[in-house]
């Protein structure tokens, strides 16, 4: 299969060398001027946790492009979420009618997120994986299993082309029923985990911080009024996450689900991106919605972001 990533980010650097490996032909669409500044290979290290734990040191030769075209058999979009609607402009125009995987962290509603481009031609995704890119570097993995919505009336084939792709690189695939409520949920814990972020300054401080999780626990709390009000389903982990003493939730995360040495805590201590989007985003539609957020404000009004959602709203 030939496949194009949009970006040239982690997780699509990441699942393209799986592909590759696993005899898929991989390219790169990159912004003007990307092409000469990322070079013609970047240095890996990164846990493969497909089979086993595996470490992978490499430097690896990448071919990327600064022109769109329709030659593909799939189209693969990892970008930051604020980058979705310009992505899914530029592919209406450009892609014709190859099929796209959108394959990160999503607030809207499905169908406004992407438009112009058609429900039918598109399948929504979630990677099971992270980590950072510094100086042509990158450091983080990826586990064996990863997220796909179940077919929706149309895009059958489509799935089924996506499905055969990840498991021919021995991937496996969790199926989800509502991709649309699975999105809201995971992004809202997005949220309360970069308020945390955003109070220390950086992931790794985050996961070295004794009362973070704790915290996290505490800004779901808050969140999860927004998540009902825009009619969403609330999942068992966010549930969870309200009802488990905030000391004994920070004690679950830092010893079990971020234990030392886990590939979760790894994916996140090597995690260099700039947080505060999903503060954004959560903040601004309660503030829409007129429900108090005073945990989440308060962090989010000393930082860059405050005029942002102050002026979206005005």
């Amino acid at each position: 299969m030939r496949i194009l990533f949009f970006g040239r980010g982690v997780i699509s650097t990441q699942y393209a060398w799986a592909f590759e490996k696993a005899g898929h032909t991989v390219e790169f669409y990159v912004r003007k001027g990307r092409k000469e500044s990322f070079g013609s290979n970047i240095e890996l290290e990164m846990w493969d946790a497909r089979r086993g734990k595996q470490l992978i040191k490499e430097s690896w030769n990448v071919k990327l492009h600064e022109e769109l075209s329709p030659n593909y058999d799939l189209i693969i979009v990892s970008v930051n979420t604020e980058q979705l609607p310009e992505a899914a402009q530029l592919l209406s125009t450009a892609a014709g009618n190859t099929p796209v995987l959108i394959f990160n962290n999503v607030w809207q509603d499905l169908k406004s997120s992407i438009l112009p481009l058609s429900m039918n031609n598109v399948v929504f995704g979630f990677p099971g994986g992270g980590g950072g890119i510094a100086d042509n570097r990158l450091r983080g993995g990826f586990l064996k299993m990863l997220f796909l919505e179940k077919p929706r009336v149309g895009t059958e084939q489509i799935n089924n082309k996506v499905k055969e792709l990840f498991e021919s690189a021995h991937f496996k695939i969790s199926w989800i029923k509502d991709m649309q409520n699975w999105l809201w949920g995971h992004f809202a814990m997005n949220a309360a985990i970069e308020t945390e972020v955003l109070k220390l300054g950086s992931f790794p401080a985050l996961m070295n911080h004794s009362d973070s999780f704790a915290n996290v626990g505490k800004n779901m709390r808050e969140i999860i009024p927004v998540l009902k009000a825009r009619g969403a389903k609330i999942d068992r982990i966010s549930l969870l996450l309200t009802k488990i003493p905030p000391a004994l939730l920070g004690t679950l995360f830092n010893k079990v689900i971020f234990a030392k040495g886990s590939l979760p805590r790894l994916f996140m201590e090597y995690n260099n991106s700039k947080a505060g989007f999903a503060v954004l985003e959560v903040v601004r539609e309660a503030k829409k919605l007129g429900i108090p957020f005073p945990r989440l404000t308060v962090t989010f009004e000393n930082t860059e972001h405050h005029k942002v959602i102050e002026n979206s709203i005005s």
